[in-house]
């Protein structure tokens, strides 16, 4: 149903943003084929770099014109696909929009383009006593605009919440060229349908956002972290539930397991503490009053000591917490360094933790399969690593989509949903239907078909086939 680019369009292309901002060359090409999923590859036919969210639209009513396929992207770190020109097209790189437009201390927001990487507008938040809590794992080097398509998460969405909960409006491009600002610059609003949080998480396919505007708090003047050791899998991961019914909030909470550590060992040439513990966890503590942190760290040692702790390890000086912080945030990329992979994004209720954790082992084992996991036990999200390793080609084929078959009905089964944070984008879409029923995925289709009609922006992500 769509149409190649013709040295017409490409001229209008050019006219419309500047030639020096429109790319053909193979290098070019080849660089925005690909994200950070798996081994997958789908070249663009072109790559424009607007700066306007005029530009933008007038791309798109072109694109509209001639049924073009359009892909925004940012910084390309995704994992499900979800900035893949899988139909070719015209891929819109979002890093002209690069600016922190507006901080305002009094009312605690920030105004920001989508172009923005997100430490960079952390650190610059954190210079001024704010702090924006959302921390993607790639966050020295993804976009905002990707955080607000994916409503990234990360470790401290246990307590402080994920992308949603900080976008108060956002000014976006519908794919079919309007300009829209919605949401406004107040804590309440209760007028008409909040469009802003149905352009969150959508993936890039109801509009390309050119501007957010966050709510952001006040940075928490101390923070500790707590590295705990476990003799099983089974004590680590069911002592989880237990921190918080102790009445405790952590920042974060992550759950290692000593594959993963192990692997991370060997991708850094580091140690990791206490690395040959069955599995670990990572707790951090922040506020405001250091004395409470201090109860905080007892009530955290009293009850790991119910759940068979080998060691605590206590990190207060900036230095040894961002240490460990390091090794945490490189796990992911050492896992994946094994061999090909595939990575599900699985999250459940807290208490179910254990079930999930469990289930994963006893489909390992069923289907002869490498599989490690770890992730954000503090929200329930585990991140669930099968590897391809010395496996042929035809049963690496044969059992993995099994596999994933089955983890994704284990987690439905226990509450939970098949993406906590990486989205459905292209790999995980025939999956779809094991979490949501018929009339769901329909009307998803209808919302899809109003703001799009021509199925242009950024069509074959999220709905199976």
């Amino acid at each position: 149903m769509y149409n190649k680019i013709d040295s017409i369009i490409l001229k209008k292309l050019k006219d419309t943003i500047g030639s020096e901002y429109v790319f053909t060359d193979s290098d070019t090409i080849d660089k925005f084929s690909k994200d950070e999923t798996e081994d997958l590859s789908f070249p663009p036919e072109v790559v424009a770099k607007p700066s306007t969210a005029e530009e933008i639209s007038a791309i798109l009513k072109l694109a509209n014109e001639h049924l073009i396929p359009v892909i925004p992207r940012g910084g390309g770190t995704g994992l499900s696909g979800g900035a893949l020109p899988v139909l070719g097209g015209i891929c819109i790189s979002m890093e002209r929009f690069n600016r922190i437009l507006e901080i305002d201390k009094n009312n605690f927001q920030a105004v920001v383009e989508p172009g923005v990487i997100t430490q960079v507008f952390q650190e610059e938040l954190e210079s001024k006593g704010l702090f924006y809590p959302v921390d993607p794992a790639s966050r020295g080097s993804c976009f905002i605009g990707g955080n607000i398509a994916e409503c990234s998460g990360g470790p401290r969405a246990a307590k402080y919440g994920t992308t949603k909960d900080y976008v108060l409006g956002l000014q976006f491009v519908t794919p079919t060229g309007e300009i829209i600002d919605a949401g406004a610059r107040t804590i309440k609003n209760v007028t008409g349908y909040n469009l802003s949080q149905l352009i969150v998480g959508s993936e890039g396919t109801l509009g390309i956002v050119t501007k957010i505007i966050f709510k952001i708090i006040s940075l928490p003047k101390f923070k500790k972290i707590i590295l705990i050791a476990f003799d099983s899998i089974e004590n680590c991961i069911s002592s989880v539930a237990e921190f918080y019914k102790s009445g405790l909030t952590p920042s974060a909470l992550e759950f290692l397991t000593k594959d993963a550590i192990k692997a991370t060992e060997i991708h850094l040439g580091k140690p990791f503490p206490n690395s040959d513990a069955e599995a670990q966890l990572l707790i951090e503590i922040d506020g405001n009053n250091e004395n409470v942190l201090n109860e905080e760290i007892q009530v955290i040692a009293n009850v790991a000591e119910k759940f068979g702790t080998i060691d605590i390890i206590l990190a207060e000086e900036r230095q040894k917490m961002e240490d460990l912080w390091a090794l945490r945030k490189s796990v992911g990329e050492a896992v994946k360094a094994i061999s090909v992979y595939k990575e599900e994004d699985t999250v459940v209720p807290r208490n179910k933790l254990p079930e999930l954790s469990k289930g994963i082992k006893e489909i390992s084992e069923k289907y002869g399969l490498t599989i490690i996991y770890y992730g954000h036990a503090g929200d329930g999200n585990l991140h669930v690593n099968i590897l391809k390793k010395d496996l042929s080609d035809e049963e690496w084929n044969t059992r993995v989509d099994k596999a994933i078959r089955k983890i994704f009905e284990l987690t439905v089964s226990l509450g939970g949903m098949i993406s906590g944070e990486h989205g459905i984008g292209y790999s995980q879409k025939k999956y779809l239907p094991i979490a949501l029923n018929n009339e769901q995925i329909e009307l998803m289709k209808r919302i899809k078909r109003v703001f799009d009609p021509n199925n242009i922006l950024n069509p074959g992500k999220i709905f199976p086939e």
